[in-house]
């Protein structure tokens, strides 16, 4: 049975309930439509939809990317590259989102839930820095870290919640890249979650 830590009954609560609609999945936030409808692309059948098209039909609202709060940069740009740093799962007021060890205070789908809501804040930075999700070209590599306990092995399964959603935004093809999902000791502020991405982006 996994505990409740104090952290997280302070992100479930309070004045934050009205934002977790933006950040959260179907099954806590009450968004309705997304598990299931994939992007179109080829070879899907679908029509191709804009990744912001795409957002605006799935009901996402993104939220305002924060700065950084060590010394780095969200995102580089080099030729047709677009290297994004490590993203957590913050609240949109850059306060801690989702803390604790998967394994031992957050389940899996807990833990999953934290790595979909890094990927609402990795578009963010992403649209932020480019103007618009449209100029992406597709997911290059994804390399995503998971606070966990030393016996627990369903990393794969927790970062598929950032996967699925970039499958949903950006379609079967240009939303998947490599990948790697690897269990931390500790993350950054007892984060659940981490996840650093490269990108190929349009001129």
């Amino acid at each position: 049975m996994m505990h409740d830590a104090p952290s997280r009954r302070r992100f479930f609560g309070g004045a934050t309930a009205a934002t977790l609609g933006m950040l959260l999945p179907a099954r806590v936030a009450g968004l309705t439509g997304i598990q299931g409808k994939r992007a179109g692309g080829a070879g899907t059948g679908l029509p191709q939809v804009s990744p912001e098209g795409r957002l605006r039909e799935l009901g996402i609202e993104l939220p305002t990317p924060r700065a950084p709060v060590a010394t780095y940069v969200p995102a580089v740009t080099v030729g047709s590259t677009l290297y994004v740093a490590g993203h957590t799962p913050r609240m949109p007021d850059g306060s801690a989102g989702i803390v604790g060890r998967v394994g031992a205070d957050l389940t899996l789908d807990e833990g999953r839930d934290a790595a979909r809501m890094v990927g609402l804040l990795v578009l963010a930075t992403i649209r932020a820095h480019l103007g618009s999700l449209d100029r992406v070209a597709r997911l290059v590599r994804t390399f995503g870290m998971v606070n966990a306990t030393p016996d627990f092995g369903q990393q794969p399964q927790v970062i598929n919640g950032f996967s699925d959603l970039m499958v949903d935004v950006f379609g079967e093809e240009a939303g998947k890249g490599t990948r790697a999902a690897v269990g931390m000791g500790s993350l950054p502020g007892g984060m659940a979650v981490e996840v650093e991405t490269i990108w190929e982006i349009r001129s």
